[in-house]
């Protein structure tokens, strides 16, 4: 099932539908997806604004083989970028702190983006900021944008991100492809994968860093399609005018 143009209905009803699909996000992890002593969490906060899911290694827990090393499986997402810049580096070792709730050690966090993200301009800095602190502290990070680029970000959220942690920029966005999943490895160096997709394409599974170098990947079009399956028929038909 491709990603729908959610521009089509009003933010709240797409509320409905980013719950929905950010518990089943958390739900597969848990149940599939995360190795031994990891485990995920929706709608907590650390040290902020509530992201929608974050992951967690298991306080006490041993570090154990699971996930996938990207030096013999890289990710699938198609545009990947490491920062070379030195100063920036040493800036980020510098101004790193440890992350924890009382259960464990926070390592990643997933954020689906919602309207409000971009609605006025200190919405979109408050986004931005909150995932440059998450990655200057170590903690990697995973952005689903199923919405277009727009006046307040031109280049995209993960462009925007990217241009506050380094002076660089990604790969140029292919044409027709508004919308973006964007995985941040918070290791060193820094490192950014890119996926430009749009209305109507199958998203990617896209990789979740647990450690540096090292993911899992999530099922975005499989917890997608779930949670699309449980949408209100109402909500559906006015997406997809012909189940009305």
């Amino acid at each position: 099932m491709p990603i729908h143009d959610w521009t089509r209905v009003k933010s709240g009803f797409y509320h409905d539908f980013h719950q929905r699909w950010t518990v089943d996000i958390c739900n597969r992890l848990n149940s599939s997806v995360l190795p031994y002593g990891y485990f995920a969490m929706a709608d907590q906060r650390v040290g902020g604004p509530e992201p929608d899911v974050i992951a967690l290694q298991l306080r006490g827990a041993p570090d154990v083989p699971g996930g996938l090393a990207v030096a013999e499986a890289p990710p699938r997402l198609g545009r990947a970028v490491q920062t070379s810049i030195e100063p920036a580096i040493y800036a980020r070792k510098a101004n790193r702190l440890a992350v924890r709730n009382e259960l464990g050690r926070v390592v990643a966090m997933i954020e689906v983006v919602s309207p409000g993200n971009k609605d006025t301009e200190h919405a979109t800095a408050s986004f931005i900021t909150k995932a440059v602190d998450f990655l200057d502290n170590g903690i990697h990070f995973l952005m689903v944008d199923p919405f277009p680029i727009g006046p307040r970000d031109p280049h995209g959220l993960a462009q925007a991100i990217w241009s506050r942690l380094t002076d660089e920029t990604l790969p140029a966005r292919p044409d027709g492809k508004p919308l973006t999943v964007a995985a941040f490895d918070a290791g060193f160096p820094l490192t950014a994968y890119v996926e430009a997709i749009a209305v109507g394409d199958a998203l990617p599974d896209a990789p979740l860093f647990l450690e540096p170098g090292w993911y899992v990947n999530v099922p975005l079009e499989e917890t997608y399609q779930a949670s699309w399956r449980l949408t209100p028929w109402p909500i559906r038909g006015l997406i997809e005018p012909d189940l009305a």
